[in-house]
């Protein structure tokens, strides 16, 4: 059998590469950054010395990289896989446009290459622990073909329809990701200002009707103060941008979004970008 390919080893990459493995599937991969190939290798994976390699090897290929710019330029570039998987599956796992997923579904679709419309909801700590899920679009033919690989990744991967429709969906979640995050960081700066003990706070609103996901996610490192990255604050200003293009295109009303989006960009411009989401608090105490 040929082994999975990822391309793209960063947080989220290298959760992907690690649940493979530990379902004992051979892990081809590359980065630009020889660290986190190093990190493969160390995990039992091989890694490649470009896109193109894996490509030459692997199938299918998983994309977790952390711009449309880099995608296009995988996909479609002079030497993109689009070019060079002919026979393959491309599985998009990043999170982009859905113009953009639309336009690759055809491209590959055109030159002989199978292509999934994968975005994985949660964060890179959840993946790692089995926990998301894997929105997935395209042909349904190829997605039960792959199903069993990408419920190895995490036990839930839904179809939910065309090339581009799981992107949406994607961008969906991460809206609610955006907004429960940035009320987690509210509840809980509001509960230290009361005098209130925090922790305890928590541990009761997580058991109470207020409860969320990113309250449970987020909530403790905003109690600590520590901000170790499960998702990069610049990274997620990416996210955001997509969403309110999307929101724009489908002439959907998103002030929620909005007021959460101009925290964060209040939290980057003081220097936090390399810092999980939950740093947002930070921008609230500044307020």
């Amino acid at each position: 059998m040929a082994p999975i390919g990822i391309v793209g080893l960063g947080l989220l990459g290298s959760a992907v590469a690690g649940r493979l493995r530990a379902a004992g599937h051979d892990v081809l991969g590359h980065d630009v950054i020889a660290d986190r190939q190093r990190a493969l290798e160390a995990i039992g994976g091989r890694a490649a010395p470009s896109a193109t390699a894996v490509a030459a090897a692997a199938d299918p290929i998983c994309l977790v990289l952390p711009s449309l710019a880099a995608v296009e330029d995988v996909v479609l570039g002079p030497h993109g896989l689009a070019s060079t998987a002919r026979g393959r599956t491309v599985v998009q796992m990043s999170t982009i446009s859905p113009t953009l997923t639309e336009r690759l579904a055809r491209e590959c679709a055109g030159r002989g290459v199978a292509f999934l419309d994968c975005p994985i909801s949660g964060t890179s700590g959840m993946v790692a622990r089995g926990d998301g899920i894997i929105f997935v679009g395209g042909d349904r033919a190829v997605y039960e073909r792959w199903r069993p690989l990408l419920e190895a990744i995490l036990p839930r991967a839904v179809h939910v329809g065309a090339a581009g429709q799981a992107m949406v969906l994607k961008l969906v979640a991460n809206l609610l990701v955006a907004v429960h995050s940035a009320a987690a960081a509210e509840a809980l700066t509001m509960v230290e200002r009361a005098g209130l003990d925090v922790p305890q706070a928590l541990e009761l609103l997580g058991s109470s009707a207020a409860t969320s996901r990113m309250l449970d996610v987020r909530g403790p490192l905003i109690v600590k103060r520590e901000f170790p990255p499960q998702m990069k604050l610049d990274l997620f200003m990416k996210d955001l941008h997509l969403i309110r293009e999307a929101a724009g295109a489908l002439g959907a009303s998103i002030p929620l979004t909005d007021a959460a989006e101009r925290l964060y960009a209040a939290a980057l411009a003081a220097g936090h970008g390399g810092e999980d989401l939950a740093v947002v608090v930070t921008a609230l105490e500044r307020r």
